[in-house]
Parts: structure tokens; sequence; C-alpha cells
């Protein structure tokens, strides 16, 4: 029996598509990855720009699948199941504009390279890396104030790897269960393989996050020459929100089951009255909600420097290949010269 053909183009030529869909545009770009990384600051930053359509959809996520919600759902346009419902997103790109987008997960897929390759073998591939210690840091508190992790303490997390590669201690709300095994992003040389297996190396621009950071306006010049559009537009920077941590994870469900509440009036009605009896009563709904989130929140801590330098000791070798493959020194740029 002959296996089905998948991929974006056997989907574009046998799928029931709508009007017009086979001179629809594609996307010229795609900013591949990492979470975390800066992503979110660079798609905003290039949306600025006159030459730039971006859809205000940041992550459609169209491609690599395997890494999607294992909770299935209906395709819609943040979320787009049909290679019609994706080129949708780029309809209103203007004659004379380059058209991309962001999904930071496309650069963990096995598949999202070469379907991408598969629908515009000439597209523009933007990777953003950063020392693997402090992105799995932030990386563990986004997943957690998502509610995707469980799991508070990030030393804890990640020594449950191995159980949540065998399908335990999975959280039973999360929605990318594959997320959860942090020691897979930053596998950095094989990603980069992997995009080179589709892409020729002049069509890859790899960003380095702690260099975006330290001056935003020169990284974006290097990706608007690399796209070939206009590098002396000043985009006005951006500066992301810095996350808190979580003091206590029953008042963090707390707070999503009352914004979830607000959808239902029945539910909110009966957690407000609620909220009302055990709250003083001279306080306003602000006071509240500054008292709820000091109690709850509290400004990020250091890192373990002992958990630090373990992880520092465990992924050398993916900072040393990564180096190798980009031809720059990120062992000293990261600070790994003295980890032996």
């Amino acid at each position: 029996m002959s296996q089905i053909d998948d991929s974006p183009r056997a989907r574009a030529a046998a799928a029931p598509l709508g009007a017009g869909a086979a001179t629809a545009r594609t996307p010229d770009f795609f900013i591949v990855g990492h979470q975390k990384c800066g992503t979110t600051a660079l798609y905003m930053m290039l949306s600025q720009h006159p030459e730039i359509f971006m859809p205000d959809i940041k992550e459609p996520w169209y491609f690599g699948r395997e890494l999607r919600s294992r909770f299935a759902k209906p395709s819609n346009r943040s979320r787009p199941n049909t290679l019609d419902d994706y080129l949708e997103l780029f309809a209103d790109a203007q004659p004379g504009q380059i058209a991309g987008e962001a999904s930071p997960q496309y650069i963990r897929s096995a598949s999202a390279a070469r379907e991408i390759a598969e629908l515009r073998n000439d597209a523009r591939i933007v990777v953003l890396l950063r020392e693997p210690t402090a992105f799995l840091r932030s990386l563990h508190l986004q997943m957690v104030v998502a509610h995707d992790e469980d799991e508070p303490d990030f030393a804890k997390a990640l020594a449950l790897e191995q159980l949540r590669r065998a399908g335990e201690r999975v959280p039973p709300r999360t929605n990318t269960p594959q997320t959860l095994l942090y020691s897979d992003h930053v596998r950095y040389a094989e990603q980069l393989d992997r995009l080179h297996e589709s892409f020729p190396a002049e069509q890859v621009l790899v960003l380095i996050y702690e260099e975006f950071r330290r001056d935003n306006a020169a990284t974006v010049a290097r990706v608007l020459e690399f796209l070939g559009v206009d590098a002396g537009f000043e985009a006005e920077s951006v500066e992301t929100k810095r996350l808190d941590d979580i003091r206590s994870m029953r008042l963090h469900r707390l707070r999503r089951t009352i914004r979830q509440a607000g959808l239902n009036p029945a539910k909110r009605g009966r957690l407000v009255r609620t909220v009302d009896a055990i709250a003083p009563k001279p306080l306003d709904s602000r006071s509240i909600a500054k008292a709820f989130r000091r109690v709850a929140y509290r400004p990020q801590r250091p890192p373990d420097e002992a958990l630090i330098l373990e992880l520092r000791r465990r992924f050398k070798p993916e900072v040393v290949a990564i180096s190798e493959r980009l031809d720059r020194d990120l062992v000293a740029l990261w600070g790994y010269d003295d980890i032996s």
C-alpha cells in the first residue's frame, strides 16, 4: 500500500482549495525560533517596516504539527490546519512587500524545515539562539505561568524529563508535553543541521539573543539586509515584559479559574461573591488585585549557582558543537571558557 503524501505541496494540489488559492501569497521568510530568545521582539520590530508584512497572529504554527497540541482543535485563524486558512493570513500583503511569520516551535520540529522548503524552497530562515541555561530557566518559568508546567521548581522539572519521556508525570492540562522535555530545546547543532538539509547556508541567518538585547538596532539592520529590504529603516525598540516568579501555585491556578469564569457569568458571579466575602471591606478591587499579586507572585530570584554550573557542564558539548557549525566562539561569548 502506498503511503499518503501529507506534505504542504501535496495538500496544495489535492486539498479542496478556495478560489484563488493557487495564486495566493506565501511567506517569503520565517522566524523559526527559539522561544524566549527574542522572537516576539523581532516580530514586532519587523512588523513596523513598510516593506514587510507580518500577520497579526504571531505564531500560526502551520508546519511541524507533530509538536502541536494533543487536544485537537478545528482549523482557525490563530492555528490554521489547512493550507487555505494558512495562506489567508498573508492575503493583505501589498505589492512591493515581503511576507513573513514567526513560529518559534518550528526549530524543534523534525518535519517543519522540510515542509517549509516544499512550499517555498527559496524562503529565508531566521534563527535566534540563547545561552542554554538562561534560555531553559526562562522557558520553564513561561511554561509554569502558562499552566503547561505544574512543577515550579526548575531543578525538579528537569529531573522529571525521563519520566515524561515515558508518558508519566505529564501535567494533565498541558497542551504540548514535548515542550516540557527541556534538554531537547538546546540541541542547537542538530537543529541547525536539520535546517541546512532543507535550505542552503546563505538562506539561513542565525542571531544571538544576547547580542540582540545589547543592540536591537544593529541586529534588526542585519535581518533587514538579509531579507533584501531597506536596512536603513529605524524600527522602534521593543522590550517584552519580564515574568515574575510564582510564589503560590494555588493562587496562580485560582487566578486562571477566575479568568476562565469571566466567560461564564454564572460561575463568575459565584467566584466574585466568594472573593468579596473573604476580602476586607475597605479595600477596592485595585487594592485587592495588588495584594493578590504580592501574595501570589514575586520578582525573579537569582539562579541556583550550583545547578547552573551543573547544567553548563552538561551543555558545554552543545555549545562547542554549535560554535563549530557557526564558526563563532560562543564558548567565550556565553562564558563556558572555564567550564571543564
